[in-house]
């Protein structure tokens, strides 16, 4: 197994991500590698946790990254973020993304979870994804 291709991949996806021009619609500037601190935006995107197993074989070293993509939102019901989560997606999924060190083999959505964040008006949608990679 290879860790030495993640911070290659968060770095293509934090780009592709920046440079969308449907999300930059949505949301502006605001996608973030960390949660924002100070005054928050009403709307935004954060790059999230990240889980990496090891996807070696006969042919070299590789992984299996799942990360979280988050959308933030204090506006009322679901339908804003879930406009922005649908244009992450879009952004994401299959995605042909060049990667600074390694390869990117493949890029899926896993599953997303919408919820109110407990005791506020916040909402936030999780949504996860898998990138397979190879470390060359």
């Amino acid at each position: 197994m290879s860790y030495g291709v993640s911070a290659a991949l968060q770095t293509a996806v934090f780009q592709s991500l920046s440079a969308d021009v449907t999300l930059a619609g949505l949301v502006g500037s605001a996608i973030y590698d960390a949660a924002p601190t100070g005054t928050v935006p009403s709307l935004y995107v954060s790059l999230g946790p990240e889980d990496v197993t090891d996807a070696s074989d006969k042919t070299g070293h590789g992984a299996r990254h799942e990360f979280v993509v988050s959308v933030v939102s204090d506006t009322a019901g679901f339908l804003t973020a879930k406009g922005v989560a649908a244009a992450i997606s879009d952004v994401l999924v299959d995605a042909d993304l060049t990667l600074s060190r390694g390869s990117l083999i493949g890029l899926y959505f896993v599953s997303a979870k919408a919820r109110r964040v407990q005791d506020s008006d916040v909402r936030r949608i999780d949504i996860r994804f898998m990138a397979r990679v190879e470390d060359t």
